[in-house]
C-alpha cells in the first residue's frame, strides 16, 4: 500500500469514527475526537486481512473516494491543496459529508462505503484482528472504552460472576461437557 493510500484510509477511518491527532503535523486524523479514534484501533490492519473481503477492492476504493473527493470539493467551491490526496485535503466537516453522500441509500456504490465504514468501526469495537487477550494487554482502545478487562482467572477464561440479566436463565443441560459444549 503507497503513503497516498494510506493517508486515504486512514482520513476514511478517522472520517467514520474520530480520534485525537497523533502529531501537530497529522494529516489523515483531523483531530475531532477525544481520545484514540478508529486508525489508532487498527482499522487498517483490519482492512488488509484478507478475511474482510475488501482488500481486493481497497485500491479502487481509495483512487474512487480521491476521485468524489475531487468532484465534492468542486461543487463545494473548496480549494483542496495539492500536498496530499484530495479526501485528506477535505476539511474533516466536508469529509464528513462526502461520506454521509456516499454512505446514503440510494447511493450506486454504496455497499462498498457502507463495508469500508463498517470495518473501520470493527476495528475499534471488537478488534477481530486481534486475539482479545493480546488487544486487552496491549491496551487496545475501544475495548478498554467498553470496560473490558484481562481475565482474572489461572485458565485465562473470561467468567462473570453475576449473571447477564440478573437471573439465571436456565439449568445447565446434564450432557454439557466441561467445556461447555453440548454433548
Amino acid at each position: 500500500m503507497t503513503e497516498e493510500e494510506t493517508l486515504t484510509l486512514e482520513a476514511f477511518a478517522d472520517t467514520v469514527l474520530p480520534g485525537e491527532k497523533r502529531s501537530p503535523d497529522d494529516r489523515a486524523i483531523a483531530g475531532v475526537g477525544i481520545g484514540p479514534g478508529a486508525v489508532e484501533a487498527g482499522a487498517l490492519t483490519l482492512l488488509q486481512e484478507p478475511a474482510t473481503g475488501v482488500t481486493g477492492g481497497l485500491e479502487y476504493l481509495v483512487l474512487s473516494l480521491d476521485n468524489h473527493a475531487k468532484t465534492f470539493a468542486a461543487e463545494s467551491e473548496i480549494e483542496l491543496e495539492t500536498d496530499v490526496p484530495a479526501f485528506v485535503a477535505l476539511p474533516y466537516e466536508y469529509r464528513r459529508k462526502l461520506v454521509t453522500k456516499l454512505t446514503a441509500p440510494g447511493h450506486p456504490e454504496k455497499d462498498g462505503w457502507v463495508a469500508l465504514a463498517l470495518f473501520c468501526n470493527m476495528s475499534f469495537d471488537s478488534a477481530p484482528h486481534l486475539k482479545t487477550a493480546d488487544a486487552l494487554a496491549q491496551g487496545h482502545p475501544g475495548l478498554t472504552a467498553m470496560g473490558w478487562t484481562l481475565s482474572d482467572t489461572k485458565d485465562g477464561l473470561w467468567q462473570f460472576p453475576k449473571y447477564g440479566y440478573g437471573r439465571k436463565l436456565a439449568e445447565l443441560h446434564p450432557d454439557t461437557t466441561p467445556s461447555g459444549s453440548p454433548a
